[in-house]
């Protein structure tokens, strides 16, 4: 599969999973494309945990509520602090967003069907915190993300995408039927 095929792929899978253990070797790969990531003046704000022990699995999906993502194998846990990299700025949300979509494009090139459950979890009621403490990170992480990883039990479906032209333009935007 070339890049150009996972970026097409890759889609958001919020339907069941099929208990097919993830190898280690696999999830490595995931993390690794995710840390392989761009990170705005190198300070590589985003940290990673796999979770594939089951009772652990169970724990954070109890907390989560998720029913969908519940049934995935495993699950890759997003960390970021919030770490000045130039003058008063700080770009972990770039970073973490740029390791999570290396993930997914790597589950996808993997076999492996994902999802980016963000909102969730850093909503006021901490989830995030919560599954945070269950992992045993300590107060300076956060943790913002979390992509279950598994095989699609269930057809995938893809979104509709809009048409590249009423999207993207050369030289200069361009609204309408231009």
């Amino acid at each position: 599969m070339t890049v150009f095929d996972a970026i097409q792929d890759r889609t958001s899978y919020r339907g069941s999973y099929q208990n097919t253990v993830i190898p280690r070797e696999d999830l490595i790969k995931i993390m690794e494309a995710g840390l392989a990531a761009p990170s705005g003046c190198n300070t590589q704000t985003t940290s990673l945990i796999a979770v594939n022990d089951p009772d652990l699995l169970r724990r954070l999906h109890e907390v989560t509520g998720l029913p969908a993502a519940a049934t995935a194998p495993a699950m890759i846990c997003v960390l970021t602090q919030a770490i000045v990299a130039y003058r008063d700025r700080c770009y972990n949300v770039q970073d973490y967003s740029a390791a999570i979509e290396n993930m997914l494009l790597a589950a996808v090139a993997l076999g492996y069907e994902s999802c980016w459950y963000e909102g969730q979890i850093t909503d006021a009621d901490a989830i995030g915190r919560k599954m945070a403490d269950i992992l045993g990170v300590p107060a300076d992480y956060e943790l913002v993300c979390f992509l279950p990883v598994g095989v699609a039990d269930q057809p995938v479906k893809r979104a509709k995408k809009k048409p590249f032209g009423e999207r993207a333009w050369f030289n200069g935007f361009q609204a309408g039927d231009d």
